[in-house]
């Protein structure tokens, strides 16, 4: 029995218009009507996004409003599990297709929504709006309308050339011409015109502001410029010899980090601030070569990130590492008291409060009597 020939994809390819290519990747492009979802290039061919991103992205985009799209859901709707559909968010939040923003509901609940965008680029660009109109542009056409009232005065006209005989027939309908006569008489609408200003000129309406601001900037953001490398308060001789030392000998211990005069001579000083700041050779030796990555194509440059990002903070002093002394506190002792055997506090004995008041009472009574 011979091979069945699919007849369909034969017909199909015969209606593509111009010859087939020898190699690669022939395109049978049939229209959809119902159940598409658009999709840019930019996020099909993203030359940095992995192809599980690209594809979670795409499904993400398909779902309609209100779906659940976090990691569980998504693992449980897919066939990769949750790490990796986890690493595809991390990507597509990072060059801004997908946000999660804080937002507070009436009731004050903090809920968190993940918003998908399928142009990260274009929240960036500003939004072309609409001017409004302005309400005296319409009275401005108006203002010539009365002009045209004038033309019930032809009307006479024909009621003088027809016949006499007809003449009486049309007198009645010219007795109600002069009704339209009074139309024109509210000619303020004329005299005005030339007395009206020009109407303001628009006022600029900035663009509204995005949606939301993407946490993380777009790839195509500037990047700040790097930081300059840690320089010693006072480069001695000592130190920078040092320092030298310290870098040509890293391709004993790091055969990668075999460096040229140069670039000693340009990290010498990076080196030398470790040094100053109490470093030990092996400690600094240690934070430059260990867990490197895999190529390292610019040893030069890994070395000037790690001693400008790890550089470690000035030894403390003596007195920075000194035990505060604590606070001292006054405690006021009890005393009892010499009249009633209160107990009250107070810094020398004697008598409680209400005592002395009685004693004072008593004496200012004595000094009265004695008056």
């Amino acid at each position: 029995m011979d091979t069945q020939q699919n007849t369909a994809l034969t017909r199909a390819l015969a209606e593509i218009p111009g010859p087939l290519p020898a190699r690669g990747v022939i395109h049978i492009a049939i229209p959809h009507t119902d159940r598409f979802t658009v999709v840019g290039n930019h996020l099909a061919q993203h030359p940095d996004l992995s192809c599980t991103a690209v594809g979670i992205a795409v499904r993400i985009q398909s779902l309609p409003q209100g779906i659940e799209v976090g990691i569980k859901a998504l693992a449980a709707r897919c066939r990769e599990g949750e790490k990796r559909v986890a690493a595809a968010l991390r990507e597509l939040e990072a060059f801004g297709y997908l946000q999660r923003v804080r937002d507070r509901l009436p009731s004050g609940r903090v809920i968190t929504r993940t918003v998908f965008c399928n142009q990260p680029t274009a929240l960036l660009r500003p939004r072309p709006t609409a001017i409004p109109r302005q309400p005296a542009a319409t009275a401005t056409p108006q203002a010539p309308a009365p002009a045209p009232a004038p033309a019930p005065a032809p009307a006479p006209a024909p009621a003088e050339a027809p016949t006499p005989a007809t003449a009486p027939a049309e007198e009645p309908t010219a007795t109600p011409a002069p009704a339209p006569a009074p139309a024109p008489a509210p000619s303020p609408s004329p005299s005005p015109s030339p007395d009206v200003p020009a109407p303001p000129p628009p006022a600029v309406v900035s663009p509204p502001a995005p949606l939301f601001v993407p946490l993380v900037p777009p790839p195509t953001a500037p990047k700040p410029p790097p930081a300059p490398l840690p320089q010693p308060d006072k480069l001695t001789p000592e130190l920078d010899r040092a320092a030298t030392a310290l870098l040509s000998d890293l391709r004993r211990h790091t055969p990668e980090f075999t460096l040229s005069e140069s670039d000693i001579r340009q990290l010498a000083p990076g080196v030398a601030a470790w040094l100053e700041r109490a470093a030990h050779p092996d400690a600094i030796r240690r934070a430059l070569t260990t867990d490197l990555p895999h190529p390292l194509r610019r040893p030069a440059l890994l070395l000037k990130h790690r001693l400008t990002a790890l550089l470690p903070p000035p030894l403390p002093g003596l007195r920075d590492l000194a035990t505060p002394a604590p606070p001292r506190i006054t405690i006021t002792p009890f005393q009892t008291c010499d009249a009633c055997d209160r107990a009250f506090r107070s810094p020398a004995p004697g008598h409680c409060r209400d005592c002395r008041e009685h004693r004072a009472r008593r004496s200012d009574d004595t000094r009265t009597a004695a008056a």
